[in-house]
């Protein structure tokens, strides 16, 4: 019990690490433009984006599945980007009509994350002899920072809509036009060499 505790901690401490911004700009981008009353479809997408990543996370832990890691630190922020886009270009529509092509961004999305952080867990495994409790422990505190995440953006929306003149429109535009910039710096920062 005591090795499950510690992946999952370092599950946590890894998706909400400020070192690594990248995947916070991701749920924020994916999940902020969201009113708090949404609180469901939310955690539904929040899962879908588990669900690619625990999927990549195991493959490429196993080594079925290898991606150069640079190509992986590039399409990072390269999701981000996408993401802020669409967001950009549908937000005159209601959020209910797209969310099929969200979930489906949100797990393919989050495949491209779970290859980022196999590294990560790759490195620290080492040479365990079983990876199957790491890897649950290791996903399952990744879930629970998320949560975390998204409930550190309610209270920051529910405040903005509360006690400012932040329209919906204007909160959905300033996150992902907000968001694209800092992402889309990253992206060509990390551009690898062709």
């Amino acid at each position: 019990m005591q090795d499950f505790t510690l992946w999952f901690t370092t599950g946590m401490e890894h998706i909400a690490d400020l070192q690594g911004y990248d995947h916070i700009l991701f749920i924020l981008t994916l999940c902020g433009i969201y009113p708090y009353k949404e609180w469901k479809s939310l955690l539904i997408l929040v899962t879908a984006f588990t669900l690619g990543h625990s999927l990549t996370l195991a493959l490429s832990v196993l080594n079925i599945v290898r991606v150069p890691a640079e190509w992986i630190e590039f399409l990072i922020p390269v999701t981000i980007v996408s993401t802020c886009v669409y967001n950009l270009a549908t937000l005159n529509k209601p959020l209910t009509g797209g969310s099929r092509v969200r979930y489906v961004m949100a797990v393919l999305f989050g495949c491209i994350h779970g290859m980022g952080f196999s590294n990560y867990l790759r490195s620290l495994l080492g040479s365990e002899s079983s990876i199957l409790g790491p890897l649950l422990g290791f996903n399952l505190g990744l879930e629970a920072g998320q949560l975390l995440i998204l409930a550190a953006i309610f209270v920051l929306h529910f405040l903005f809509s509360r006690f400012s003149r932040v329209s919906e429109y204007q909160w959905k535009f300033f996150i992902s036009s907000a968001v694209f910039g800092v992402a889309f710096i990253m992206a060509l920062e990390r551009l690898p060499a062709l």
